[in-house]
């Protein structure tokens, strides 16, 4: 016999079900096709009539002359946006406590906060005509200053930089509130106490809030491992090309070249399990950090 408890709670687990059955359908299920990484698939022949082939496609991936530059330009564009993504909304969440009147505070949160709803689609198109060498805005002031104009998207030595930058500018405002509700967290007593000793707003800054937070910084920071292998594809598929492909090519955008420019399913589903294999990994020391360093558990 069910409990009263257990009736209660029915109503509840039937509301799950929509959400497992969509994690099964589709996070789940598609695990089988991971099989195709160790077959040479061929469509014109049924799934399992397809020869094993093991280890092979991940061999030719190692070969491929490009593979370690791929690889390399993943983790340092990830590298930096990590970096950046921490740094920047925790200045602008600073920056933003220390304004007093609200209205400018909120407005200045909005306006900050909105690019995030914005898709690389769209913004992809501003950016490529912004940062056009010709007509670009960005560019027209260069010219103003007497600079040269700058190919921003063209040139590999400014497109990981413009990248990370576009990427930064995008999502620092979402991180930022998250600092913000932070900030809430800290007792006004301590700032009163830091006042009286004769602390300035610096020194209250470097040994309150800073302190106060340090918990939130380090949870997000350990967390933030888990992407180091994800770069952006949305972002670097809507801006590069083939001039910026020795230095902003990345996994992901070698995964789709591979599978459905080239039709090789086999060698990009072999590339996407690697990446795979590799965030797994990360995320799980990440979880491991945020446990040990700020007491973060999921389970």
């Amino acid at each position: 016999m069910l409990s009263k408890k257990s009736i209660r709670e029915i109503p509840l687990h039937v509301m799950l079900l929509p959400g497992l059955l969509l994690v099964l359908v589709y996070s789940y299920v598609p695990l089988f096709g991971l099989s195709m990484a160790f077959i040479k698939f061929l469509p014109a022949r049924p799934y399992f009539d397809n020869p094993w082939v093991g280890l092979d496609h991940f061999k030719y991936v190692w070969e491929m002359p490009n593979s370690l530059r791929v690889l390399g330009n993943t983790f340092y564009i990830a590298a930096l946006k990590i970096v950046m993504g921490q740094i920047v909304p925790i200045v602008v969440a600073l920056l933003l406590n220390e304004l007093r009147k609200d209205w400018l505070k909120r407005g200045v949160q909005t306006l900050i906060y909105l690019p995030h709803f914005l898709s690389w689609i769209i913004l992809g198109g501003i950016l490529i005509d912004i940062l056009s060498p010709s007509q670009g805005i960005v560019n027209q002031i260069l010219k103003s200053f007497g600079i040269e104009p700058i190919y921003f998207l063209g040139e590999n030595r400014w497109f990981p930089f413009t990248i990370v930058i576009t990427d930064v500018w995008k999502e620092f405002g979402f991180n930022t509130i998250v600092y913000l509700a932070a900030l809430t967290a800290i007792n006004p007593s301590l700032y009163e106490a830091a006042l009286i000793d004769g602390a300035s707003r610096w020194k209250q800054t470097v040994h309150v809030t800073l302190p106060g937070i340090l918990p939130i910084i380090v949870l997000l920071a350990t967390l933030s491992l888990g992407n180091v292998l994800n770069a952006g594809f949305d972002q670097v598929f809507n801006l590069y090309s083939p001039s910026v492909y020795e230095s902003g090519d990345i996994i992901d955008t070698l995964v789709y070249r591979t599978g459905l420019e080239q039709a090789q399913y086999s060698v990009a589903t072999a590339i996407g399990l690697f990446k795979s294999v590799v965030s797994f990994v990360m995320i799980s020391l990440s979880y491991l950090l945020a446990y040990r360093l700020a007491n973060y558990r999921i389970f």
